[in-house]
């Protein structure tokens, strides 16, 4: 299993911690069984190799880590999404840029633009264009404001019409 792989799971769980009062170790221990991948992997080949110990514990610490900080990164999410009141964005959408700010601000051997393209790259697989790019957006502005290290956005260049003899 990637490390890809392990945090579109968390994302999975994270996503599941919307819909019930039930606490992040209780989800990790029951979604995270040879059993419930069983279960899963008919459906979602991502379940069909069960993660090893690392990847284990980068996917508990990473649930674990988003449950404690919801509202710290509900607040950075709505702080950053102009326009959009944090009720609109869709969960799953609201679940992948939690799992990619907690990255940012807590895991440190996890670089800002991994955390980023990784988002992005599996909001693409649940959520419509327009959402994605709104998703980029957010993280993007996140990590420009949040720290001064982080190159500005590069301007889109116009199309610039042919001269004749080009």
């Amino acid at each position: 299993m990637t490390r890809s792989s392990a945090r579109e799971i968390a994302m999975h769980i994270i996503f599941s911690l919307g819909f019930n009062n039930r606490s992040a170790q209780d989800i990790l221990d029951a979604e995270l069984t040879r059993e419930r991948f069983q279960e899963l992997a008919d459906e979602l080949p991502l379940y069909e190799q069960f993660p090893n110990e690392k990847q284990e514990r980068y996917i508990r610490d990473l649930v674990q880590g988003v449950f404690a900080h919801g509202p710290e990164l509900d607040d950075c999410i709505g702080r950053y999404s102009v326009g959009w009141a944090f009720a609109r964005i869709p969960r799953m959408a609201a679940a992948i840029m939690r799992t990619a700010m907690y990255e940012v601000l807590y895991m440190p051997d996890i670089p800002n633009a991994a955390a980023i393209n990784e988002a992005v790259e599996i909001a693409k697989k649940y959520e419509p264009a327009e959402v994605v790019s709104f998703l980029n957006g957010i993280l993007g502005s996140f990590v420009r404001a949040e720290f001064e290290d982080t190159p500005p956005k590069p301007e889109k260049k116009q199309n610039q019409p042919e001269q004749e003899g080009e």
